[in-house]
């Protein structure tokens, strides 16, 4: 039995909706219903009265309910007294970010803020968006860096969690050039030719983002699905031995453009994602100081230079 069915099952009670909470613990609605079945199995019992709208629990899942609060609440508190007993991790500030942000923007991130706010010791887990939000929920990272997309918003309560800016940039369509400086392959595409397509896994958040920008596409896309992974660095690489047309945010690709490894593979295909950091607001859950420290100096930062 793992720790996050019983999680996914207290949020089933409290919003008593599937579609609602699989949004909330950003998995796919098949997924969090295999998972609450994972559960009902390892029970031996129905928990959840599926006959019924809105979701309601049976009597074995009423007690489950009950008792998986306070074995939550008790794993939690377990935790933070496990953290209680290293010292030096308390000046540490965990950052979860995903992969992509933590080869491309982290570092140089990191160090333009030396100046206002000093040295920060941190330690940095590199992950998908959903274990990187997930890692937060859970309060197993201080922060959460993270991409930013109108039409697929991270769900976290703002009642419970803060978020500051941290700038912008643009998703765009990548390709191989030939010896002519040309490239490869070039959008849309035909349907008697489609274009090879080097894309992110299903379920991929720059994926769904993806996928936004060739819905709204004045022109028809005719992409064949070539090849696809989590990571935009994998994409990279493809793209760069000229498999086919990969959608990579700038801060991937600066140098390739400037030694023109990679150039666009079509006009009007980009969409721009904003990068933000979050974390719980004060009084939530106990904070290191740093954290605080750190947040508070982020604020006046960004707010100096945004006058």
């Amino acid at each position: 039995m793992e720790t996050k069915w019983l999680e996914d099952f207290v949020s089933l009670a409290e919003t008593r909706s599937f579609s609602r909470s699989a949004q909330l613990r950003h998995v796919t609605q098949p997924a969090f219903s295999r998972r609450i079945q994972s559960l009902e199995a390892w029970a031996g019992t129905d928990l959840v009265d599926r006959s019924s709208y809105p979701t309601r629990l049976t009597p074995a899942g009423q007690t489950l309910y009950d008792q998986s609060i306070e074995i939550l609440q008790t794993l939690q508190s377990t935790r933070g007294m496990l953290r209680a007993h290293t010292a030096a991790a308390q000046d540490v500030i965990e950052f979860a970010v995903p992969h992509t942000l933590a080869f491309t923007f982290f570092p140089s991130w990191l160090s333009g803020l030396r100046e206002t706010c000093g040295p920060i010791k941190s330690r940095l887990m590199a992950m998908n968006v959903h274990d990187a939000v997930m890692r937060l929920v859970e309060g197993s990272c201080d922060l959460l860096i993270a991409y930013h997309h109108a039409s697929q918003p991270i769900q976290l309560d703002a009642a419970r969690y803060e978020m500051l800016p941290l700038g912008r940039e643009l998703l765009s369509p990548y390709v191989k050039p030939n010896d002519q400086g040309e490239p490869l392959y070039r959008l849309p595409g035909t349907p008697s030719h489609p274009l090879p397509y080097l894309a992110y896994a299903p379920g991929a958040y720059m994926g769904r983002a993806v996928e936004q920008v060739l819905k709204q596409s004045a022109a028809p896309v005719h992409l064949d699905r070539f090849y696809e992974t989590d990571m935009s660095e994998g994409l990279k690489a493809m793209a760069l031995e000229g498999h086919g047309i990969a959608f990579l945010p700038a801060s991937a690709v600066r140098r390739e453009l400037r030694s023109k490894r990679l150039v666009s593979a079509g006009e009007g295909f980009d969409t721009t994602l904003d990068i933000r950091i979050y974390r719980e607001r004060p009084g939530t859950r106990k904070a290191k100081g740093s954290v605080d420290a750190f947040w508070n100096d982020l604020e006046r930062h960004l707010a100096t230079h945004a006058k």
